[in-house]
């Protein structure tokens, strides 16, 4: 039986919501055809086995858990192992399955590191992962592989000059404008800005969760997300999903998984030309990105009826209110037939 590592928890800001997707994929996965373990990162980066209830994960109670123990990877033999008593078990795992999100797995680390252990994982790997992950570099890949419209930006990488960074901004942005980490997700750090007195707030959030901050131009408009399955170079491409942000600014770290405020209509409320121009839009930055697996593919449409690209994420929530999993539901794709297909995409 295929032995499959749900790897949860790790050093983001995004910790809580991978506890979530975790417990979520854990839940659904086919147990008669896998073999499942579980794998916690704490918030300081340790690994451990995770054998306890599988319901202490989403309430972050799992460290509380008796039956954790703790893993070391050796290179050498490119497995993980728990050592008791001076005596190696090392773990025989045939796929990674990673539903943690941000820094530190969804930027390729992870990723990496199973690489160089020639264990396989479930989605991008390495290379796409890093450049998805940091907004300013996928900007100017699709914009030069693709062609589609893009929010103006202007980068600042460091902190500091507040003032000259500003007058920058106003000069190419205008108001309103959105300063955000240029590697993170989920909305972590991110700040609407309407007026000079909240840009250095704003950009001080941004800078604490990443050393290099985008700001943006305001994009006018609906929400709209696509779900793209690759399976060894066959792609489906969902109907795009539209997200009603229920009054919020945007759709913010608490509209997404805290107040369940936002409401969502599958498929988006957009004529059907656009719809199907939004999808070959996302399977063309998908390729363009060199991913594989899954990712989700953000845009705006605008009311003049522009598409225009925002972000890609190459490890999408997968809780129960995530957009991704409701997308492949949509397409008749299950919550567990999605994990069985992205699961046999790399074996």
């Amino acid at each position: 039986m295929t032995t499959v590592a749900i790897l949860f928890g790790g050093r983001s800001s995004e910790y809580e919501v991978s506890l979530v997707s975790a417990t979520g994929a854990y839940t659904n996965i086919d147990k008669s055809k896998y073999n499942v373990i579980l794998i916690g990162i704490t918030r300081g980066g340790r690994f451990f086995l995770y054998q306890d209830d599988p319901a202490l994960i989403a309430p972050d109670r799992w460290t509380e858990g008796t039956k954790k123990i703790p893993l070391s990877l050796d290179l050498s033999e490119g497995k993980l192992y728990t050592e008791t008593g001076g005596i190696r078990e090392y773990l025989d795992i045939d796929v990674i399955l990673p539903m943690i999100h941000g820094k530190f797995c969804e930027d390729g680390t992870i990723q990496g590191m199973f690489a160089v252990s020639g264990i396989p994982v479930v989605g991008c790997d390495c290379q796409s992962s890093a450049v998805c992950m940091d907004k300013d570099i996928t900007k100017t890949v699709v914009g030069s592989k693709v062609g589609v419209r893009q929010a103006r930006a202007v980068v600042l990488k460091k902190a500091g000059h507040t003032e000259e960074a500003l007058r920058e901004c106003e000069r190419q942005l205008g108001y309103p404008m959105f300063v955000k980490p240029s590697r993170a997700g989920s909305s972590v750090g991110v700040t609407k800005v309407k007026d000079p007195g909240s840009f250095a707030a704003a950009v001080e959030a941004a800078f604490r969760e990443d050393s290099k901050v985008l700001v943006e131009e305001a994009i006018p408009g609906k929400e709209v997300e696509v779900a793209v399955l690759e399976e060894k170079g066959i792609y489906t491409v969902a109907h795009p999903a539209e997200i009603d942000n229920g009054g919020a600014e945007f759709y913010d770290y608490d509209t997404k998984y805290i107040t369940n405020s936002s409401t969502f209509y599958i498929p988006a409320r957009i004529p059907e030309e656009a719809q199907e121009k939004v999808r070959g839009l996302a399977e063309a930055i998908f390729r363009a990105l060199d991913c594989s697996g899954f990712a989700r593919v953000d845009f705006f449409y605008t009311p003049e009826g522009d598409l225009v690209f925002n972000e890609i994420n190459t490890l999408p929530g997968f809780t129960p209110i995530s957009m991704y999993p409701k997308m492949m539901i949509n397409e008749g794709i299950s919550y567990s037939e999605l994990l069985d297909r992205l699961i046999r995409t790399v074996l």
